[in-house]
């Protein structure tokens, strides 16, 4: 069994921007799911990693690429994770909008992999969420 560590969540993240799938399925199982929070058409269950990566290249078609997640810190136990983010993005269609965002993402591991996320946004930061989106 895999030790979750901090090391090992950035890079699970750092494969996500690789775009290269076998890289990612390194970190992120098949049959993961991942709930992403709100009220908007980017919010609701991924039910597997092919679900998951559609949003995450619908992120950035409508960021524009210019999402961005800095993770600030992580806290890990044998078969979680929990790490803190600061997300920014600018979407200038229809209209601008920019995105500035405070996200915990809480995710378990098996094998090395993630199976499950769940984000959560504090604050107003859901309301500025679904706007973005929207």
């Amino acid at each position: 069994m895999a030790q979750i560590t901090p090391e090992l969540v950035a890079r699970a993240y750092e494969a996500l921007t690789t775009g290269d799938k076998s890289k990612i399925q390194e970190y992120w199982s098949d049959e993961m799911r991942w709930l992403v929070p709100g009220h908007s058409e980017m919010a609701g269950w991924k039910n597997n990693l092919e679900e998951f990566l559609a949003f995450m290249r619908r992120v950035n078609e409508l960021s524009g690429n210019s999402f961005h997640m800095e993770l600030v810190v992580t806290a890990t136990s044998d078969d979680y994770s929990a790490d803190f983010n600061h997300n920014t993005g600018t979407r200038a269609a229809p209209e601008s909008r920019n995105l500035n965002i405070d996200v915990i993402h809480f995710l378990r591991w098996r094998n090395g992999k993630i199976i499950e996320g769940r984000g959560a946004i504090f604050g107003d930061g859901t309301a500025q969420y679904d706007e973005f989106w929207s």
